[in-house]
């Protein structure tokens, strides 16, 4: 069985593991941390990680703590910022208090800093989390359905049908999809908000994705319908739309799967582009592409590297996990593996 071989393989377990975890923090988001993702801390832009201590200056034992941190002048010099430590009032680390941790007091815990608007880099990341990996999957279910009925309905019925909308296909493979996106995703509004982008660039990704499913589909309908259990199927007077959905469109049920997961990294990474040259969500709203445009300040790559590392690692595990997965999918549902030795 497919099952038994795809738990054999490490790999694909462990994008398997990475995905779960991924989309369970992201949908778990309002409950591990306690601040919103647009508000921003006076006098906190560009913070480093907060620093935890378990003593105060004095070395006394306080437990887990923090304390208030603001930004000071900047050195003309190295263009670093100053620290302003306010070390009489410890701020102690609350976990499981209604979040999955807290502060008690004016301090404040940034895991992973404030970016150059003081807000929390942790909460930007886990709530860009959720449109980076929604839009893949979103898209992929969105584009997938549309290739598979137009080549399903093209190898099928054939003729000036199939002449038709493999001619579609051809075009639009002919465009670069890069190019496409950002030539569409220019000329949008500007007024629209990030709800309605999201729905266009979910709509413009799947539309310009289709086409080379379309025509792996319809090569594998051509084949399928002559098969002796297509003829009596039509023999027992099934309509041919019930043929296509019953009998023919499962058969192809091991390349869509295969196929569906090594295609949503493509629409992450797609989004991600998107957002990072401007062109999709757009802020205040975060998503990975959008928090990477930090990317095109220099002073904050030398000082401030944390804001870049973050999610670009986000990304670059998300479509390394899907890549394991969907290789894992591949080598257990190969017809090969089925036959008996």
């Amino acid at each position: 069985m497919w099952w038994k071989r795809l738990r054999k393989n490490p790999l694909a377990w462990m994008g398997a593991t990475i995905l779960v975890v991924f989309y369970g923090v992201v949908l778990c988001t309002p409950w591990i941390t306690p601040y919103n993702p647009n508000d921003a801390s006076k006098d906190a832009a560009l913070l480093p990680p907060t620093p935890i201590y378990w003593y105060n200056p004095a070395g006394e034992f306080l437990g887990a703590h923090v304390y208030p941190v603001r930004q000071g002048a900047v050195s003309l010099e190295t263009g670093e910022r100053q620290l302003t430590v306010d070390w009489q009032k410890p701020s102690r680390i609350r976990i499981f208090h209604g979040h999955l941790f807290d502060t008690l007091g004016e301090g404040q815990l940034h895991l992973l800093g404030t970016d150059d608007q003081g807000r929390d880099q942790l909460t930007r990341l886990l709530y860009g989390g959720r449109v980076s990996l929604t839009i893949g999957l979103i898209s992929t279910l969105v584009s997938f359905t549309l290739g598979c009925l137009i080549g399903a309905v093209s190898g099928y019925f054939g003729g000036w049908l199939d002449s038709l909308l493999m001619g579609s296909v051809e075009v639009i493979m002919s465009i670069p999809t890069l190019y496409l996106l950002v030539a569409l995703t220019a000329i949008l509004p500007d007024q629209m908000n990030n709800v309605q982008r999201f729905s266009l660039i979910v709509a413009l990704l799947s539309l310009v994705s289709w086409a080379g499913l379309a025509r792996v589909i319809r090569g594998q309908v051509m084949g399928i319908k002559q098969e002796t259990f297509i003829t009596a199927a039509r023999s027992t007077g099934a309509s041919d739309w019930r043929i296509i959905w019953r009998h023919i469109l499962p058969q192809t049920s091991t390349y869509i799967v295969i196929a569906a997961t090594s295609s949503i990294p493509s629409f992450t990474i797609a989004e991600s582009v998107l957002s990072l040259i401007g062109l999709g969500i757009r802020a205040p709203d975060a998503s990975w592409g959008n928090m990477l445009s930090l990317a095109t300040n220099s002073s904050i790559i030398v000082l401030q590297p944390w804001l870049i590392w973050s999610p670009a690692i986000l990304i670059v595990l998300t479509v390394l996990a899907y890549n394991l997965l969907g290789d894992g999918l591949r080598d257990a549902l190969d017809p090969k593996h089925n036959q008996p030795r």
